[in-house]
């Protein structure tokens, strides 16, 4: 669960004597080998502030690859497990570019920092002081940012857009119902009916039965799905109820809707099996990233597409050869290709992974992938040479 910071841990770790001992413990190893050592050496030298000064400096070091210059930042367990990666809520604030916002469920502030270079007017509110109180430090005096306690199902702001984040996460256990969410989301959206609302969810809410009629988008982060995102109507695009935002640490934004034509030719596979990317699968813009792609559909209900390019930043498999889906014939095409690791795709097949990859007992130095997929009523592999996404490979002759 984490530890439990109190207001007075924070006061201690936002003061020049906190900040000097967090310097001091982040020269510790930290590690689980070294734990006992370290938090005796610890002790011995800020007594009963120990525990929050280790808590901090392990949070920070788990936040680096999440939160921009982390090594400032105060943090609880629970905060940074649903804190928006930097990337994320950056892409965010740039679609609320110029207006004013209130982030009802600020907690510690990820949200505020990428709101506050971008927006005209910010405010940040939660029931929580403690973490109130890291807020305030983390986005730093000079920001602008007026922060004030307040429960989020209470609005006290007017003519801003509001943001909230419930939150899924509860003594590090994981929320699915959004009844049961802190605050509950059908409250949460009943509380400002009417208002300009944007909520971070779960990638895999359902939208639909939750009765949402404004977009829903679905967010990636290098490949890695990572919230579906409820922009009010008035918020989205005129005509976008899907959107599929995919974005890359270094790298372009991407952005598919449901807007864009999704017309794709019906051929035979092409040179390339391309996984497309979780967040367009979630959304259901298969079709729409095909046709933005020159590629089109291996089986019309299944989401492996196909092609003779791979798309920027996309998972991309070289076909070598397709082959029944049997054992004895992928045994015999896997060793004249000398394959050793072997990676396996499923898609519309009902195949374990393992236990297909202990029969087929790939012994060589080559790693290879398989895609086992299903092409109308018929199950079939294609043996492939994976190629990991980044930049588009180039065509051969």
């Amino acid at each position: 669960m984490g530890f439990g910071f109190t207001g007075e841990d924070v006061a201690y770790l936002r003061s020049a004597e906190g900040g000097d001992a967090l310097a001091a413990v982040a020269q510790y190893s930290l590690t689980t080998r070294t734990h006992l050592a370290d938090l005796a050496a610890v002790r011995a030298r800020f007594g009963a502030h120990a525990s929050a000064l280790i808590e901090t400096v392990r949070l920070r070091r788990k936040a680096s690859a999440k939160l921009d210059r982390a090594d400032r930042w105060l943090l609880t367990d629970d905060a940074l497990q649903q804190a928006t990666p930097h990337h994320v809520a950056a892409a965010r604030a740039r679609r609320l570019a110029g207006r004013r916002v209130h982030d009802v469920t600020c907690s510690v502030g990820a949200e505020l920092s990428a709101l506050a270079g971008q927006c005209e007017y910010v405010v940040g509110s939660d029931i929580d002081p403690v973490r109130l109180a890291m807020a305030q430090h983390n986005i730093g005096a000079g920001s602008g940012v007026a922060l004030l306690r307040a429960d989020a199902l209470v609005p006290v702001t007017a003519g801003t857009v509001v943001v909230a984040d419930p939150a899924r996460r509860a003594g590090g256990r994981r929320r699915h119902d959004p009844a049961a969410l802190m605050p509950p989301l059908p409250e949460l959206i009943d509380a400002y009916a009417g208002r300009d609302l944007v909520i971070k969810c779960a990638p895999g809410l359902d939208a639909e039965a939750l009765g949402w009629r404004g977009e829903v988008e679905v967010v990636s982060l290098d490949g890695g799905v990572r919230e579906a995102c409820l922009w009010s109507g008035s918020l989205g695009e005129a005509g976008v109820r899907r959107r599929a935002t995919v974005l890359h640490s270094a790298g372009p934004e991407e952005q598919y809707t449901d807007a864009l034509p999704d017309e794709i030719p019906d051929a035979p596979p092409g040179r390339w099996i391309v996984d497309p990317d979780g967040a367009v699968v979630r959304a259901g813009l298969v079709r729409h990233y095909a046709a933005a792609h020159g590629l089109w559909q291996l089986d019309p209900r299944i989401a492996y597409l196909t092609g003779d390019d791979v798309p920027y930043g996309a998972r991309g498999h070289r076909v070598l050869e397709q082959v029944r889906f049997a054992d004895k014939p992928l045994r015999q095409v896997l060793r004249a290709y000398d394959c050793g690791a072997l990676e396996i795709l499923v898609r519309g097949v009902d195949v374990d992974p393992d236990a297909l990859r202990r029969r087929l007992k790939p012994r060589g130095s080559r790693s290879l992938s398989l895609v086992v997929t299903r092409i109308g009523r018929a199950s079939t592999v294609f043996v492939c040479e994976p190629t990991v996404g980044g930049t588009a490979p180039t065509r051969e002759d």
